[in-house]
């Protein structure tokens, strides 16, 4: 596979984080070329403060590591990508500013390029951050797909930061050009959201959930968390259980309500999800519980945890991949105490059961419906 990316400024070999060997996905598009391309032939002046927003693996921030960025991401592993590949291009760890959606935007910007996200939430949150640092003379240009940027996506741009209109499609990836506006009358930021749960899910029936944006289903609760709920396993005294995946934290929320005494860990790469799952549980839990953005279970003693609760994403960005699911899987047998328990939800045609066979050597139907499937694997 080629992994070097070629761009005005010279040639970059660049990877995803973590890095898998048989691993067949780049960790760059024609979005980020097409966008690179049009920054060097229309002479655009990359001066005064550059921010990049949802550069996918650091890409265009490495790209532009000379103009000293400031890289605002949701995911930890596009973080730690980024750093990886700088060091592979030779470029110094301070020649970029790494922040993520969490933190507070630059107060002045004066170059804004967007990657455009799968979630227009996502889209819609940082818009409405970034909108007070923009000004009449920034310049604004977006980057995604052609399958990734709807009239819904030009729409947010162009009611939140000026006028918008898009480029012609190369290589199946197009351009989104924005002209400031700082005097628009915009909305107020709708994130976060929050809403009550229904009834028949346990303990969690009627509490509320706060979910900033880009978390998955932030407007309601997904089929597959509310069949979980439905099925989760009684926690019972002093256990360590890990929500890993958390989302915004409604299984490891469940669990705290039932058992008053078990110490909750809530992991996800989003720091969104993160933030969300903090707000979940403060808003109907007590007690002690941890939050943690990182990659998966990595970090955590082996031999630490008595049960993993799990609703793997089979999905990188557009791409569909297992790989995920296997990392969360491998790193939930490291962690489990042995007789500890990795309970995982998934659609009934991904084979998860055929994963936790190879790792835990067993894997045990718990409950299932036309579209989802719980299993159970101990570790022996």
């Amino acid at each position: 596979m080629n992994d070097r990316m070629s761009t005005p400024w010279g040639e970059y070999t660049l990877a995803r984080f973590p890095e898998e060997p048989r691993e067949q996905l780049r960790a760059w598009d024609a979005a980020d070329t097409y966008l690179l391309r049009h920054l060097a032939e229309s002479g655009t002046a990359l001066t005064g403060s550059v921010v990049v927003v949802g550069d996918r693996w650091g890409a265009l921030a490495t790209a532009l590591s000379a103009h000293r960025p400031t890289q605002i991401t949701d995911s930890f592993l596009a973080q730690e990508a980024t750093r990886a590949n700088l060091a592979r291009a030779g470029a110094p760890m301070d020649a970029v500013r790494l922040l993520t959606t969490r933190d507070a935007p630059p107060q002045r910007i004066d170059v804004l390029l967007v990657r455009v996200p799968k979630s227009l939430a996502l889209l819609e949150d940082q818009l409405h951050r970034l909108a007070p640092g923009v000004h009449e003379g920034t310049v604004v240009v977006g980057t995604g797909m052609v399958k990734e940027i709807h009239t819904s996506t030009l729409h947010l741009f162009e009611r939140i930061l000026g006028p918008t209109r898009t480029s012609l499609a190369e290589k199946k990836a197009r351009l989104i050009f924005c002209t400031p506006y700082p005097g628009i009358a915009r909305n107020t930021n709708p994130w976060p959201y929050s809403y009550e749960l229904p009834d028949g899910v346990g303990p969690v029936s009627g509490r509320t959930v706060v979910n900033h944006a880009g978390v998955f289903c932030a407007d309601r609760l997904d089929l597959g968390t509310r069949f979980f709920l439905q099925h989760l396993p009684r926690s019972r005294g002093a256990e360590r259980v890990v929500d890993l995946g958390c989302g915004n934290g409604v299984l490891g929320t469940a669990v705290a309500l039932a058992n008053p005494e078990a110490e909750v860990l809530f992991v996800d790469e989003s720091y969104q999800a993160v933030s969300s799952a903090e707000a979940t549980y403060r808003a109907n839990a007590e007690g002690y519980a941890e939050f943690r953005v990182g990659d998966g279970l990595t970090g955590i003693p082996a031999d630490s945890v008595d049960l993993v609760l799990n609703n793997p994403p089979f999905h990188s960005h557009q791409a569909t991949t297992d790989t995920t699911a296997w990392r969360m899987f491998s790193g939930a047998r490291r962690a489990l105490r042995p007789g500890g328990e990795l309970w995982v939800i998934g659609n009934r045609h991904l084979g998860y059961h055929l994963k936790l066979r190879r790792l835990f050597g067993n894997s045990e139907l718990v409950a299932g419906d036309a579209k989802f499937v719980i299993l159970r694997a101990v570790k022996k």
